[in-house]
């Protein structure tokens, strides 16, 4: 692929200054991009120009302006997890003949961005738009099992932090999600069995960003009693291909 080197190297500056905590300098941002400083003085003043980049004289350093952020907001308008899981999700249900959604992980609750229904499949509570508590449900645990341990332990520091959906269960505790998602991980996908909607089970992977953090996370669902082990397990594969997919529609692979 033809680079054009300009506007590489502002992106990858932009990059560098959303992965800090602060504002940095513009030495160091020449010196962890490996470019000549005053191409990055030069890239700076143009993007400052522009509104994507706030220079803070008295410190000499240099942060995310408001065109930056602006960008993020046009990004959640233009929902582009679901415009382009749908086709994947629509396709997903052809093949596997059941129940699948897509959902992205919003503080301790998943939101499912999209809901696809097989024909003649029980509805679901898990409608476009609902938010469910992502320790009881599989994608909320394929996205959790995938986010570094700290945060995790952030997310639920107590058992205050476990919220209850229906006639609840057993008692969710810290040790308790620990060791599920540790299972969760040993086997590469997540499960959940009537922890939602008495009879019916779900099983979900899930899709990565460029860091390879979680950024969603995808499952079909189905009626437990229905679908022995073996099913459950031979869906893992074009659910992973779905997810696959995904992950480089939302970041394709620089070259």
């Amino acid at each position: 692929m033809a680079k054009v080197p300009a506007a590489d190297n502002t992106l990858r500056v932009l990059s560098h200054l959303a992965s800090r905590r602060g504002p940095v300098a513009a030495a160091s941002i020449a010196s962890a991009l490996g470019l000549p400083r005053s191409s990055v003085y030069h890239l700076l003043t143009v993007m400052r120009e522009r509104g994507y980049v706030v220079h803070y004289p008295e410190d000499g350093l240099y942060g995310l302006g408001l065109a930056a952020y602006e960008l993020s907001g046009g990004y959640l308008r233009q929902a582009p997890i679901a415009r382009l899981g749908h086709p994947l999700i629509t396709a997903l249900v052809d093949r596997v003949g059941e129940n699948a959604h897509l959902a992205t992980l919003h503080g301790r609750d998943v939101i499912y961005v999209i809901e696809e229904r097989a024909p003649g499949r029980p509805s679901l509570v898990s409608d476009e738009g609902v938010r469910l508590p992502a320790h009881l449900t599989a994608t909320g645990r394929a996205i959790l099992a995938a986010l570094p341990r700290p945060q995790v332990r952030a997310l639920y520091p107590n058992r205050g932090a476990f919220a209850t959906y229906g006639a609840g269960g057993a008692e969710w505790t810290s040790l308790r999600l620990k060791a599920e998602l540790e299972r969760t991980r040993a086997r590469g996908y997540a499960v959940e069995d009537d922890e939602i909607t008495p009879g019916l089970s779900s099983v979900a992977v899930v899709a990565r960003d460029h860091l390879n953090l979680p950024a969603a996370a995808v499952a079909v669902t189905f009626e437990g009693e229905r679908r022995d082990q073996t099913w459950r397990r031979e869906q893992v594969t074009p659910l992973r291909a779905v997810a696959a997919t995904l992950s480089a529609r939302l970041h394709p692979a620089r070259s």
